[in-house]
């Protein structure tokens, strides 16, 4: 009997130690394969989407305008959707002169919050651009890049696209370390099918605008199109955005 005991308490305590496995951490190619989630897209057209995070800010967004109108070139501005009730002229401009507005949550959400918190800041940010604009946004990118499986299908059951960046494509612009080197970042790895990232708000961007100008300057000169990313994805991958044009008033 005592020995019996004595086994058993041994089990116990090896049972005890013993974890259930964990489910392994879903990688960007799981996320790839739901068909609602890009890093970059293949294409043989030369064509790139130029992408800013964080605005609109009315001292750099409107020279980021001015610049893109300069060489004739289209972004796709990932806009917090507080900045964009501040300043919604600018996102009027945005759209009459043909760019992208997409969804970057209403306060730099944080990647701890819940579904329901996001599921919240992603509405209330495309109600504001629906408001200001006529249109609601199918796009929507996750704050500082952060993404899981919680943040994927909340974005993907609302609709949206997840879009993030080439992975050689992360500028750092928001660590100001010079306009040449964030224009020599791009321009050393460019390819066709980049989803380029820059940043219009968020501090002190005039290293960007600087940078902006080089790099428009390359990309037309070596033959490229800067697209929205919407176009890009129609063009490389048939996917029609999920928009829905409302009548302003």
């Amino acid at each position: 009997m005592k020995r019996f005991c004595w086994i058993l308490f041994i089990l116990l305590i090896i049972l005890s130690s013993v974890h259930p496995a964990k489910a392994a951490r879903k990688t960007r190619n799981d996320f790839e394969k739901t068909g609602h989630a890009f890093w970059n897209l293949k294409t043989d057209e030369k064509m790139v989407a130029i992408t800013f995070d964080d605005g609109p800010d009315p001292v750099y967004t409107p020279q980021i305008l001015d610049t893109l109108e300069k060489y004739h070139a289209k972004a796709t501005f990932f806009v917090i959707g507080a900045h964009a009730e501040e300043n919604p002229h600018i996102i009027q401009r945005e759209v009459e002169e043909g760019h992208e507005v997409a969804n970057h949550t209403y306060h730099h959400f944080s990647r701890f919050a819940g579904k329901k918190v996001l599921a919240k800041e992603l509405a209330q940010t495309s109600d504001t651009i629906q408001s200001i604009s006529g249109y609601r946004p199918s796009l929507f990118r996750p704050v500082g890049g952060y993404y899981n499986d919680t943040i994927i299908q909340t974005a993907i059951k609302g609709n949206y696209e997840v879009i993030l960046w080439s992975w050689h494509q992360d500028t750092e612009d928001w660590k100001r370390p010079g306009a040449d080197k964030i224009a020599r970042h791009v321009i050393s790895s460019v390819r066709p099918g980049d989803i380029i990232l820059l940043h219009d708000a968020g501090g002190d961007r005039s290293q960007t605008v600087k940078a902006l100008d080089t790099i428009l300057k390359f990309l037309t000169k070596e033959g490229y199109e800067c697209v929205t990313v919407s176009e890009m994805l129609y063009r490389a991958k048939s996917i029609i955005p999920k928009f829905q044009l409302f009548p302003s008033d």
